[in-house]
């Protein structure tokens, strides 16, 4: 099989597929659901940004640039970081958000260079058709992962403040009295990409590998690749995290390691 074997959709099979976005709002409406607006929002924008994305991406790789392939990344890095903003169930204080910022932006882009670099030796480094979408698939699970991250954490410090203080009074340090809350942030945040790849290849065939195989690809190539992304997801996420935890308990505790936790609020509105 090779490319000119890729099924290329027609714009009426493109709509039929709408009919599955029309069988959910019939079933939320059945049992009266209140998210039909949220459905219809969602379908709509992610079409628009879909289809701007495809004939921007189209540009891109006729005419490669590393200015233009960095800045597509970076503006998905900046937007991924706001939707970490967006999408926290607890209100994040200016400080936590400053470290949200830096373990997402140092995380990734050391990961990211080393898997351009060294695991796939690309040449030209900044060759759109590679950096771009994995770039995109690295970004988007650091995103999952940092969300999950700093959800657990504020509530585990809020809830598990008494223990923290208490463990302050009895000699601990403000690492040792937060280790509990650190490590059971970190497993919900590496929840998702290890469920992932426990499930990969049994249970369900991945996205880009699936694309790969229809788009004429083998499908021992893709299976390569899919390890090779997997394996890159999951060390981004893990040292993303990492950084991010390791950064973000310091701003619950002052100079005089006395802990601070007092103004966030949970925000059920989000």
């Amino acid at each position: 099989m090779n490319e000119a074997d890729a099924i290329d959709l027609a714009l009426w099979q493109l709509i039929a597929a709408y009919l599955f976005i029309i069988v959910i709002l019939i079933i939320v409406r059945i049992k009266k659901i209140p998210r039909e607006k949220l459905i219809v929002i969602a379908t709509v924008r992610m079409t628009v940004q879909l289809v701007l994305v495809g004939y921007l991406l189209m540009y891109v790789f006729e005419y490669p640039h590393p200015i233009i392939t960095l800045l597509i990344v970076l503006i998905m890095l900046g937007f991924a970081i706001f939707n970490v903003y967006q999408r926290s169930t607890i209100s994040i204080q200016p400080p936590v958000k400053k470290m949200i910022a830096l373990a997402m932006g140092s995380g990734i882009s050391v990961s990211l260079a080393f898997f351009i670099l060294v695991v796939l030796n690309l040449d030209p480094w900044y060759d759109p058709r590679f950096f771009i979408p994995i770039g995109g698939m690295v970004i988007g699970n650091a995103m999952t992962g940092i969300t999950l991250g700093i959800n657990n954490l504020l509530i585990g410090m809020k809830e598990q403040k008494e223990k923290v203080e208490g463990a302050l009074m009895l000699g601990a340090s403000p690492k040792e009295a937060s280790k509990t809350i650190l490590n059971q942030a970190f497993d919900s945040a590496m929840l998702p990409t290890i469920n992932s790849m426990v499930g990969m290849g049994i249970v369900f065939l991945p996205g880009m590998m699936t694309g790969q195989i229809i788009a004429g690809a083998s499908p021992v190539t893709a299976v390569k690749y899919q390890i090779a992304i997997m394996l890159g997801v999951a060390g981004t996420v893990s040292i993303t995290v990492v950084i991010f935890l390791h950064l973000a308990y310091k701003t619950f505790f002052n100079e005089q390691k006395q802990f601070t936790f007092n103004r966030t609020k949970i925000d059920s509105s989000k």
